[in-house]
């Protein structure tokens, strides 16, 4: 499964008429490690349940923070057709609908993306942008040093020129991608330049966030959908949208949402089933499944 095969699942769906407004909501269960989340989903020919572990204390045992399964479903009788990897899956399903979002959003000539974060969502989004924007450059920010490092020369291994920076790099960015655990904003709004499109999907609880309400309040503002969205996503929430427009992804995808190009464009992803779906769909169709 390549990361454009996973775009081009997430696409599918809602190109098909799938609206991700009448989606179910997760269920969030706080446990003593942290949180499970379960995620149901039902679409065309499947139905699925993605049973994830947040576990916030993981990475310091050597442990990957997020955990799980995903067990996929005949939709006409709810027979299991397969169990992959959640985590896996998760890794594979967020950079793909953060780069059906951008590849709509960036400016046709956008080349340099930074980077926020250097864990396993940073690598994946790096591979899903590459699938779909000729990007050149590349700038990591991360506060693990090494590990940025790590990122930048993996950038350089694909072409990129790459480099290390700071916060205020996204002065001159194309495109700016918050992949980290971060509770408040990780830079400056106000320096994000007109052009340039910036997605965050960090977080899905109502008061953390990875950007501030100056970069909200200036941008013109995409979901995944707006009903989860009023639920979970602390960046909009805590910045208080009230009133005004926001756009999902589905009339994104469907050419319904404008995308003006005198002032930033935000999408903030919080992670839905249906996304699930899709990708673990085409991974069954890969295996030889029908």
């Amino acid at each position: 499964m390549t990361p454009l095969r996973a775009v081009e699942a997430i696409e599918r769906v809602l190109l098909d008429g799938f609206d991700p407004e009448a989606a179910p909501a997760r269920a969030n269960v706080p446990v003593p490690a942290g949180e499970l989340l379960m995620m149901p989903a039902a679409a065309g020919r499947y139905a699925g349940v993605k049973i994830a572990g947040v576990a916030p204390a993981n990475p310091g045992r050597g442990l990957p923070r997020i955990t799980g399964s995903y067990l996929l479903l005949d939709g006409p009788t709810l027979q299991p057709l397969a169990l992959l990897d959640g985590a896996a899956l998760t890794a594979l399903r967020t950079p793909a609908v953060t780069a059906a979002a951008l590849r709509r959003l960036a400016a046709p000539d956008a080349a340099h993306l930074v980077l926020f974060g250097s864990g396993p969502q940073a690598y994946g989004h790096l591979d899903a942008l590459l699938a779909v924007r000729p990007l050149t450059r590349l700038t990591v920010v991360a506060r693990n040093a090494e590990r940025a490092a790590a990122l930048a020369g993996y950038g350089r291994e694909l072409g990129l020129a790459a480099e290390v920076g700071g916060p205020a790099a996204v002065a001159g960015a194309d495109l700016v991608v918050c992949c980290t655990t971060a509770r408040t904003p990780l830079f400056d709004g106000a320096l994000v330049p007109p052009h340039a499109v910036v997605a965050a999907v960090g977080s899905h609880e109502p008061d953390a966030r990875e950007v501030d309400e100056v970069l909200v309040g200036r941008a013109e503002l995409y979901v995944e959908a707006r009903a989860v969205a009023a639920r979970e996503a602390g960046d909009l929430i805590v910045a208080g949208v009230g009133g005004r427009q926001v756009w999902n992804l589905a009339e994104l995808v469907l050419g319904e949402a404008p995308v003006p190009a005198d002032r930033p464009r935000f999408f903030k992803s919080v992670g839905m089933a249906w996304e699930d779906l899709a990708v673990a769909a085409e991974v069954y169709h890969d295996s030889g499944g029908r």
